[in-house]
């Protein structure tokens, strides 16, 4: 009943639609009577036409676009010359779209489709005019068509005469060739296609099919060889059981990792590196799932159109597999590359694959890395958020170590360069490392809980939040202004603790006066009441008692108004001493720096503080050795009537000692003064000035400790303390022990003149006096003897002291001549200006020039004697020649004897000037070679 109500609407429905161009106003009353005004064949091939559109499946090819649908077939018509009927589609479609509410039609595009697929459909209506149905469902109307097909042909055959002409249907020949073509194919064909595709599925689920199992040797599936298959079929089974090979692969590393999991050697970037591999592996058996039913259906041959859709053959299967074979293949490269791999270089390794232009796989990877990054991005956050290290199977690219409280910055974290993804930089690495070193720098060392709030404002200031889940793969912008906000707070937060709480600046500069001697006051205090103590023993010395001292020195100078925190960390320590010390070669001070300036003030720092210390302190005792030597040597602490009754020479004699002691006490202090000068002032005081603008100027504690250590190096290098002036170090050490000596042996010489001054004074006093202190004095002394004797001893002892200040001064000047020759020739500038200032009026390369110009004299003479010595050898010769040549003469003229006794007074004459003559020109030689060495 329902089905002939369905028929009924339809042949309406073709009723109106054929009579109303017609006749738009004709009554339609009676629509079961087609006959009336239309011609029955095209009414009946209109409603067979009708309910073949019913009748059948139209499943779209192209996505549903109602205006895009609209302008095609807008443009058809354009494209066919009808125009105006373009304008009137478009009109009406204007008018269609605007409709909405109640009655209206919501799927246009549908609409829309199904006219343009009708429009296309009637152009090939003469070809198909036989054909009622083209496949897809049954016929909803086949009891209803059928009866009306056998009345309307009843009718055509009563046309005809009572004739039924039949033709040959084409339709019979193509299923007689298709059913032979079936039993040659199950001829030539030991198994059929549908076992192949279930084995194919099976083998890509890595299971054993019935004819396509796993072959060990050749490490893949294979199909038998005994099994009869065409070449082609064989090929494409090979090609499409490669994904099962694949599949193999990625589940065998997947089952190998879960079975080693917690072990290090997995970690959770492996974790979820095997997470999002199995989320990726359940996808793909949702697809064999689907494939699997429809391989449950037979595969038909061409001539059985009826179920074309649903089954499944092995080139559909090698189109289904196209992109799972994508990922597969993908996957497995991702599993070789990581098999020995974990942590941040497992992702390091999976973002390499990662740069590809293939969306599919550039899509594909990205998901994959989201999951795979996801412990790594979180250790990220943790870090630089909480600074807190959850690195259980050490996958992170910072590595943490036990140390001590005051090694923590330093030696507590760094960068391990084998686990930094290649997706983040070194130079963000840098900043993630020493951001969490803050927080625990801050929490361990300074017990300081204020980088909480820095680390929620960084993060409310990059637009993320302190939870777990807030970065990403792919985020890496994000990650970076993440970083940078939490360094910039965290890091000014820190220096604010250092610089306020800790009070870095007060106590750098407390260092710089007690151990760098800056507090003149206290250093000039110190090291004369000190000074007593440090000259006895060194293992002698009383720690305590000198603690006291420094205690004394404090209070006496401007030091008492210092900070007291800062006071009570200046102590004594007396270094390890030898044999033979003296106080002076161990004493030192040290400053306490507590945690957390133990962090800067490190051990070696230190050490390197001591080091400038005992220079610096070695350079004051010089220059107050210096000062005491003054004091004794002033002019009116000798009255030179005191030794009238001496002898002339030996008061001369006096006179030029003391001038000696005195020149001598002048170089050495203009040495002295000049070298304190440059180290107080062009070497620490500007180094300080650097290192205050470089203070101020820091952001962070890695820039701060840069910077003092940069002020300690110039330091160590400006004041002769580094290794390239090691030569220079050790030869002024030794000009330090000279001027020691020297004044040494200057306290002598004026404890000696001043003795003899106060024995000359007491030979005024009476007899008595002079023998009752002759006879309480020691033997041999001054005092016991007489005038005589003390002349003697006088003259004795300004001999030696002569003799020592004339070995101090020749010592001295060779080696300042050495030391300032080296000068020119070291690579730091600032020590170029300490040779202008020990040597501004060329003094010194004054006298090195002349010593060269001496040397090359004394070279000249030494040829000039050699050439002379030459010179009279070769005349003695000529007055041997001489003699032995007038011997022969006279023996020759004997027997004229007297007849030439005349010629020989004169031969003698001659001879005798000639002998004269030589000598004079000897003489004039000998004085020419004199006269050039004085010049």
């Amino acid at each position: 009943m329902e089905d002939q109500k369905v028929l009924d609407l339809v042949k309406e429905l073709v009723h109106r639609l054929l009579s109303q161009p017609q006749n738009p106003n004709r009554n339609q009353s009676n629509p079961q009577n087609p006959n009336s005004s239309i011609d029955p064949n095209t009414y009946n091939q209109a409603l067979r036409y009708a309910i073949r559109i019913l009748s059948s499946r139209m499943t779209p090819s192209i996505a549903p676009d109602e205006a895009a649908m609209a302008e095609s077939i807008k443009r058809h018509l354009v494209n066919q010359g009808k125009s105006s009927e373009a304008l009137t589609f478009a009109d009406l479609y204007s008018k269609f779209a605007a409709k909405t509410g109640p009655g209206s039609v919501n799927n246009k595009w549908a609409v829309l489709y199904l006219l343009r697929v009708i429009s296309e459909d009637r152009k090939n209506a003469s070809k198909q005019a036989n054909s009622l149905l083209c496949g897809g469902l049954p016929a909803i109307f086949a009891s209803q068509l059928s009866e009306n097909l056998r009345v309307s042909s009843k009718k055509e055959v009563c046309c005809n005469g009572g004739v039924v002409v039949l033709s040959k249907n084409p339709e019979n020949i193509r299923d007689i060739a298709f059913g032979e073509f079936a039993n040659l194919l199950k001829e030539e064909n030991d198994v059929s296609e549908e076992v192949l595709v279930r084995d194919v599925l099976y083998a890509c689920q890595g299971i054993d099919g019935s004819y396509i199992k796993y072959d060990e040797s050749v490490d893949g599936y294979v199909l038998s060889d005994v099994i009869k298959v065409p070449r082609a079929t064989r090929i494409m089974v090979h090609k499409l059981c490669e994904l099962g090979w694949l599949f193999r692969k990625v589940k065998g590393y997947i089952s190998e990792c879960m079975d080693h999991f917690p072990a290090e050697d997995v970690g959770t970037v492996g974790q979820a590196f095997c997470a999002a591999l199995q989320d990726e592996l359940t996808e793909y058996y949702k697809l064999l799932a689907v494939l699997e039913a429809q391989a449950m259906n037979p595969i038909p041959l061409v001539s059985e159109a009826a179920s074309s859709g649903n089954y499944l053959s092995l080139r559909r299967l090698s189109v289904w597999f196209a992109e799972p074979m994508v990922k597969m293949r993908l996957m497995a490269v991702l599993v070789d590359s990581c098999k020995v791999l974990r942590g941040g270089a497992m992702a390091g390794a999976i973002h390499m694959h990662a740069q590809h232009g293939d969306p599919l796989v550039h899509d594909f990877m990205k998901r994959l890395l989201r999951r795979v990054c996801s412990p790594l991005f979180e250790m990220v956050r943790s870090w630089v958020l909480e600074g807190e290290l959850e690195d259980i199977f050490a996958e992170f690219f910072i590595v943490g170590q036990p140390v001590k409280a005051e090694s923590l910055w330093r030696e507590g974290y760094r960068l391990h360069a084998g686990m930094l993804p290649s997706f983040i930089s070194p130079s963000l690495a840098q900043r993630i490392l020493r951001t969490g070193k803050s927080i625990n720098f801050l929490r361990v060392c300074c017990d300081d809980r204020g980088w909480a709030d820095a680390a929620t404002e960084a993060a409310a200031a990059a637009g993320t939040t302190t939870d777990r889940g807030g970065l990403g793969y792919g985020e890496t912008d994000a990650l970076e202004l993440l970083v940078s906000e939490a360094a910039k707070r965290i890091d000014k937060h820190l220096l604010d603790v250092i610089y306020n709480r800790y009070k870095f600046k007060e106590h750098c500069l407390a260092i710089k006066r007690y151990l760098l001697l800056g507090q003149g006051d206290f250093v000039q205090y110190l090291m004369d009441i000190v000074g007593p103590e440090l000259s006895e023993p060194a293992n002698t010395i009383s720690t305590f008692k000198l603690a006291g001292l420094l205690e004394t020195a404090i209070r006496s100078s401007n030091a008492q108004y210092d900070d007291r925190d800062i006071l009570d960390r200046l102590r004594i320590k007396m270094m390890p001493h030898n044999t033979g010390d003296r106080g002076w070669d161990v004493f030192s001070l040290e400053y306490d720096a507590r945690i957390p300036l133990d962090t800067v003030f490190t051990e070696s720092v230190m050490t390197r503080y001591l080091r400038i210390f005992n220079f610096l302190w070695k350079l004051r005792r010089v220059e107050h050795a210096l000062i005491s030597a003054w004091k004794t040597m002033k002019p009116n602490c000798i009255s030179s009537h005191s030794f009238l009754k001496l002898q002339q020479a030996v008061k001369m004699q006096l006179l030029l000692t003391l001038r000696r002691c005195q020149v001598l006490w002048d170089e050495m202090n203009h040495f002295v003064s000049n070298l304190q000068y440059y180290i107080m002032f062009e070497v620490l005081e500007v180094s300080w000035s650097n290192f205050s603008n470089e203070m101020e100027a820091a952001k962070d504690l890695d820039d701060l400790l840069a910077a003092h250590e940069k002020y300690l190096h110039s330091i160590v290098e400006k004041a002769l303390l580094g290794e390239r002036s090691r030569s220079l170090y050790e030869t002024l050490f030794v000009l330090f022990d000279l001027i020691l000596r020297f004044r040494s042996v200057a306290d002598r010489l004026y404890e000696g003149i001043y003795e003899m001054q106060a024995r000359s004074t007491d030979a005024s006093r009476d007899k008595k006096r002079r023998q009752i202190n002759s006879k309480s004095a020691e033997p041999g002394s001054w005092v016991s003897e007489g005038r005589k004797a003390l002349t003697q001893h006088a003259a004795k002892f300004l001999t030696t002291m002569d003799q020592e200040l004339d070995d101090i001064g020749k010592k001295y000047s060779s080696l300042l001549k050495g030391f300032l020759s080296q000068l020119p020739i070291q690579q730091h500038i600032d020590l170029k200006f300490l040779l202008f200032r020990l040597d501004f009026t060329e003094f010194y390369s004054l006298s090195l020039s002349c010593n060269v110009n001496l040397a090359k004299s004394e070279r000249q003479l030494g040829q000039n004697m050699t050439t002379e010595s030459r010179f009279c050898k070769a005349c003695n010769v000529s007055l041997a020649e001489s003699e032995r040549q007038l011997g022969q003469n006279m023996r020759t003229i004997i027997p004229y004897m007297n007849s030439i006794f005349a010629r020989r007074e004169e031969i003698q004459i001659q001879t005798t000037l000639h002998l004269q003559v030589l000598v004079y020109a000897e003489n004039e030689v000998i004085c020419e070679t004199v006269t050039m060495s004085t010049e």
